[in-house]
């Protein structure tokens, strides 16, 4: 059974950081900026890769850090996703993490994860995201590309005219929650 908590962070409000310059690293940087562009990122290693360099020359929010991991990296960081090819200091900082009360990802060790990263589909301002519960991120992505193919492109268009539509709606929350039930329902409506 998922008993996750979904939720979408604004990483932008919070500094993230990201030990390791590897590979792995270089898909979890990727990751946080395609979702959240504006997010303030520290990534540690003592070696780096080209691509990461690359991103972090073309963006002032991100900070390299050419050496390996301290504890005080930690200082003033509210999230760190751990991303090196050494599970024993993988574990080992996820542990200093959490005694600070950071939240914690590292990279394919689900047991020691207090978040995942979800595969995510876009369309405009809507965003889907998918979690297998840790077991199958190549699922994941699958259902990413399933859902990619199957949501309309139109969506934004929609999502702009019923922001228009709750912005006009006069009444209490409940009221309007049950106008925009009744105007999008024809959406979950089975075609004959």
């Amino acid at each position: 059974m998922n008993n996750l908590f979904p939720i979408f962070l604004k990483l932008e409000n919070l500094h993230t950081l990201i030990v390791g310059g590897g590979y792995v690293g270089l898909e979890k940087i990727t990751a946080v900026l395609d979702n959240s562009p504006l997010a303030n990122v520290t990534l540690v290693s003592p070696d780096i890769r080209q691509e990461i360099r690359d991103i972090a020359n073309l963006n002032s929010r991100i900070s390299l850090i050419e050496r390996r991991f301290e504890d005080a990296d930690l200082d003033t960081k509210d999230m760190v996703i751990v991303a090196t090819n050494d599970k024993l200091e993988n574990a080992r900082i996820a542990g200093v993490a959490r005694s600070r009360n950071m939240l914690v990802n590292v990279a394919d060790t689900p047991a020691i994860c207090d978040f995942y990263l979800s595969s995510v589909v876009r369309k405009g301002n809507l965003k889907v995201a998918i979690s297998t519960n840790g077991m199958s991120p190549t699922l994941a992505k699958r259902l990413k590309e399933v859902l990619g193919e199957a949501l309309p492109d139109n969506l934004e268009t929609a999502m702009e005219q019923l922001k228009a539509v709750r912005d006009m709606l006069k009444g209490d929350f409940a009221f309007k929650v049950d106008e925009l039930n009744r105007i999008t329902s024809v959406l979950t409506e089975k075609k004959k």
